[in-house]
């Protein structure tokens, strides 16, 4: 089980950090249409279907990636005050009775979603320049093949939680500097990240004014 949550968390983590590049692709093609269009009265046919395709491929498939990652928006209010083993339960049978038919469903049906529009090579109604968005369908397969894959490893996580108390411990990633600092307590954390974070120069009395307002 360890070895396939291993593997799982791998291939989610690389589909989704390669197709995170489709935001750099949207920013600098939205841009070009900014440019061209307020600046030089020539706006594209095809910046519109450029940033929502990549928009759409890009949530797609970091859905699997974010999954491994827990980052999935929870009400974790209760869920939170429970033992590990009972999260895991709770969580297993989510898994099972809500997951698992969801992202069935979507493979299936986007199946069928793909099929056709490639059957006829479609293309865009949202301008005259006739973009093709038949391939664009096909994320909707790869994206619900992803979470099933990574589905099956948060089972595999649940039942690991259940045997031993204590969740598997996930793969090292980047994290949001509210959560480091929240569960560090320090500002010293972002001085020995890998990441560099530019902080506000304070004088140190100004620093022992606020560590004692803190206290």
């Amino acid at each position: 089980m360890l070895r396939y949550i291993a593997f799982a968390d791998e291939l989610s983590a690389w589909f989704g950090k390669v197709f995170a590049w489709s935001v750099v692709i949207m920013t600098l093609g939205v841009s070009y249409e900014v440019v061209v269009r307020y600046l030089f009265s020539a706006p594209t046919a095809w910046a519109f279907d450029l940033s929502y395709m990549l928009y759409g491929t890009m949530f797609m498939m970091a859905g699997a990636y974010t999954l491994s990652r827990d980052g999935h928006v929870r009400g974790d209010f209760i869920y939170r005050l429970w033992r590990p083993r009972t999260q895991a339960a709770v969580e297993l049978v989510l898994y099972i009775i809500f997951f698992f038919p969801g992202v069935t469903a979507l493979v299936l049906a986007g199946s069928k979603y793909a099929a056709r529009s490639f059957r006829y090579l479609e293309v865009s109604s949202n301008s005259p320049a006739g973009i093709p968005i038949f391939q664009f369908k096909a994320v909707i397969v790869a994206a619900g093949i992803l979470l099933f894959v990574q589905g099956i490893a948060q089972v595999f996580r649940c039942v690991v939680c259940l045997r031993t108390g204590t969740w598997p411990r996930a793969a090292e990633d980047v994290e949001e500097t509210e959560k480091v600092l929240m569960e560090a307590k320090t500002l010293d954390v972002l001085h020995h990240g890998s990441e560099a974070v530019d902080l506000p120069f304070l004088h140190p009395d100004n620093q022992t004014r606020r560590d004692g307002e803190d206290r």
